[in-house]
């Protein structure tokens, strides 16, 4: 983040009734509604997308981001919202800006990149790891990986075929290492005591409307190959940014300037890319500022299919409300956590030391899922775990929020502990979405996770 976006922050002001308007019947856009979300890391693993977020905490003076947070989909329109996966405190030299970070599978590890300001000052990259997509992680060294002295923002990290592995990073700079093996060390012998910088010309990444810098390159650079062409993605100035991408015959360029990819819109003045192929498919990851509240410090992360004329150059998009269609069924005889859903509204996420869960703010309160495969037998039951401070219920509407009741989970109150409520379901076979709505006076039931039974 420039001196220049907070300038600009300073002097827009991204009213919510002039933002886009949500449908949630059909929206799919952003992907988690109950918290606000930024700077997209797509990650594909296991049959899962694994999207790493950073978390704006609604701050509407400055960047307030405190820890990381990790969504997941084997669907690409639920989301299962795993919670905040790694934070401030886990690093005992930062001291604040939880900002853009990245993380990358190599040998059974993953290693999660991210920028921090230090408690000695300046911003840095330091890398976390952990034994699984979602940890738990663990700083990797103590202190940074990078301390460049200026712009160590925005890292991301892309491992060629080749088993080369490079981290990219920089604002106003685009610079890059190679990464060792370790993924915790680089090439030092090259460039800078190892940090390389890319000429900053206007054949490599386009020219700025706004002459305050020498090209269109902001920050958020983030590396895609496509057969035998490697993409750099990245936000574009001036502020308000837009996304662009240009293209090289490697990993570290030369880059070619290709053109705009998103243009700006969105109700956010940043923006950052995230791609990822899934299922045959390209999608791109970014974030804007479409919900309630939203905007240049309090954004949310949206995701829409990228599609590539047959030379290769990236068709423009918009950011859209609907999002992709689904590549799978959610299959509901299996656990479903309360906190997978494709939409919700006036619905919140709550933890205790066990358990990730959800509940309604108030009452007629849901959840939306997608794509729900009943199966040609239908099921006979739906049991979950719920926890309640008073009597509620939670009912199960098929194909919208007002559509038939299928089934009503009740429970009594349960104090602090969590019970199993099952109650039976009406007979539904093929694929609808599927509504669980929160009912009751005063505090509603917590939802831990449901799973339908033959």
């Amino acid at each position: 983040m420039t001196r220049i976006a907070v300038r600009w922050a300073a002097r827009i002001t991204f009213a919510a009734s002039a933002l886009l308007p949500l449908a949630p019947a059909m929206a799919a856009n952003p992907i988690v509604q109950t918290i606000y979300t930024a700077d997209p890391a797509p990650l594909v693993h296991g049959g899962r997308v694994y999207v790493y977020v950073g978390h704006d905490e609604g701050d509407r003076k400055f960047f307030d981001m405190r820890d990381w947070h990790v969504l997941s989909s084997t669907d690409m329109v639920n989301w299962t919202d795993h919670g905040a996966r790694l934070s401030l405190q886990d690093f005992r030299w930062a001291k604040k800006h939880a900002w853009a970070g990245h993380t990358i599978e190599r040998d059974g590890q993953f290693f999660w990149y991210v920028p921090v300001e230090q408690a000695s000052g300046g911003m840095a990259i330091g890398v976390a790891v952990g034994p699984t997509p979602l940890g738990p992680f663990k700083d990797a060294l103590g202190k940074p990986l990078v301390f460049d002295r200026q712009g160590d923002i925005d890292p991301a990290a892309f491992l060629d075929n080749d088993g080369q592995a490079y981290l990219v990073w920089g604002n106003p700079t685009y610079k890059w290492v190679r990464l060792n093996r370790d993924m915790l060390s680089f090439d030092t012998t090259v460039g800078d005591s190892g940090v390389m910088r890319h000429p900053m010309t206007v054949e490599a990444f386009g020219a700025r409307a706004k002459p305050d810098r020498a090209t269109a390159y902001e920050e958020a650079p983030w590396i895609y190959k496509r057969g035998s062409r490697y993409y750099l993605f990245y936000a574009a100035g001036p502020i308000p940014e837009h996304l662009a991408y240009a293209t090289g015959p490697s990993p570290t360029g030369p880059w070619t300037y290709g053109g705009v990819v998103m243009k700006t819109q969105g109700g956010s003045f940043t923006n950052h890319p995230g791609v990822v192929d899934f299922h045959g498919r390209t999608y791109l990851f970014y974030h804007d500022g479409s919900l309630p509240g939203g905007g240049g410090f309090s954004r949310s992360v949206c995701v829409d299919e990228l599609q590539f004329n047959a030379d290769g150059s990236i068709v423009p998009l918009d950011m859209s409300r609907t999002g992709p269609e689904p590549v799978a069924h959610l299959d509901p005889y299996a656990r479903v956590e309360g906190e997978t859903m494709a939409w919700s509204v006036d619905l919140k996420t709550t933890r205790d030391s066990e358990r990730i869960a959800v509940t309604a703010t108030q009452a007629g309160g849901y959840l939306q899922l997608r794509s729900v495969d009943f199966g040609d037998q239908p099921a006979r039951r739906v049991a979950a775990l719920l926890r309640a401070a008073q009597p509620g219920r939670i009912e199960l509407h098929l194909g919208r929020v007002d559509g038939p009741i299928i089934g009503t989970l009740t429970t009594a109150a349960t104090g602090s502990g969590w019970k199993t409520a099952s109650t039976s379901v009406d007979r539904v076979t093929g694929v609808h979405d599927l509504f669980l709505v929160f009912r009751g006076d005063g505090a509603l039931p917590e939802l831990d996770h449901w799973q339908l039974q033959r």
